[in-house]
């Protein structure tokens, strides 16, 4: 029987973790069925702080982390709180206990922005991994030596395991159904969670949000005018001409606070706004195409399916607001 450890980190996202237990209780149950034994023995772990406030939950007895034994995996599930860094301090203590596991052969697996707590143990370094992609740009920045792979639905690298937003995990959960029991069973659980097995892109559910929390008046100054003006500007050097700034300085400046340079604030602002169209409006796509600030109807083609994962055509049929 395998050790599945599903840690109750504090501000656990309960979606993230009730999707574990229900795809693993699933399995044992359809095992049990067939006269087979469980292949799961699931256990709740959490930091020994926070089994002195609660010793059991969802049913379960919690287990310290610290005691527990040797597992074959540890996933991690989602955060609810948007303060990546708030979420990281107050689970920091879990991090020792899971690279010890991971040392003594263990394998850890995290959901959506779980990863920044995998990321945070040093334990993806050099390695490649994804989260969710609105997720991203902050990942890439608390954890630059990580290989992100922010289109992908599910990564594993050697003994690591991470998967992207919302219902990713149900993929990564289904990649290690089929690891563990084989084809038979990954199919039996697709077809009672209704999971389209052949998703491996995540790109077309990204929303673009700009950082615009900080106190850089001119990257400021820079984001207004690329937002009011990405219609009609032809070139970048429109759009921040009349800044009092040097264009490599503001580049620099640009990059360093939003992560991406103006050129691709510009790309990701226009993207978003034929999105939004081909979502809520009947426009033909021409008319989508220049409406967003795009001339050139093959650029534009070309820049969508890169940034979104599927053509203008196929990201309407599947998103329309009808």
């Amino acid at each position: 029987m395998k050790k599945i450890g599903l840690l109750l980190s504090t501000d656990y996202k309960l979606l993230s973790v009730a999707a574990v237990l229900e795809v693993f209780e699933t399995v044992n149950k359809f095992s049990v069925a067939n006269g087979n034994p469980k292949p799961f023995e699931i256990y709740l772990l959490a930091s020994d702080e926070n089994i002195a406030q609660n010793k059991t939950a969802l049913g379960y007895q919690l287990t310290s982390l610290k005691e527990a034994p040797v597992m074959q995996i540890i996933l991690i599930p989602a955060f609810t709180s948007d303060d990546m860094q708030t979420s990281l301090r107050a689970n920091m203590n879990c991090i020792p206990r899971l690279v010890a596991q991971y040392q003594k052969g263990a394998c850890l697996g995290s959901f959506c922005t779980g990863a920044f707590l995998l990321g945070a143990s040093g334990l993806l370094n050099g390695k490649i991994a994804t989260t969710h992609v609105d997720a991203s740009n902050g990942f890439s920045n608390a954890f630059p030596l990580v290989k992100l792979k922010v289109d992908k639905t599910v990564t594993q690298d050697d003994r690591l395991y991470t998967s992207g937003g919302a219902t990713s995990s149900f993929h990564l959960l289904l990649h290690l159904v089929h690891e563990y029991c084989g084809k038979e069973m990954a199919i039996r659980i697709a077809k009672v969670f209704a999971i389209d097995m052949d998703r491996e892109n995540q790109s077309y559910f990204s929303t673009f949000h700009p950082s615009k929390d900080h106190t850089d008046e001119l990257v400021a100054i820079a984001q207004s005018k690329i937002e009011a003006n990405y219609q009609d500007a032809a070139t970048i050097e429109e759009l921040i001409k009349d800044i009092p700034s040097s264009r490599r300085n503001i580049v620099r400046r640009f990059k360093q606070i939003t992560g991406i340079t103006p050129i691709e604030y510009l790309q990701q602002t226009r993207i978003e706004a034929a999105k939004k169209l081909l979502e809520k409006t009947n426009q033909q796509m021409n008319e989508v195409i220049y409406s967003s600030g795009y001339n050139d109807p093959k650029a534009f083609r070309k820049v969508f399916k890169k940034s979104v994962g599927m053509t203008p055509t196929q990201y309407r049929e599947k998103f329309q607001i009808k």
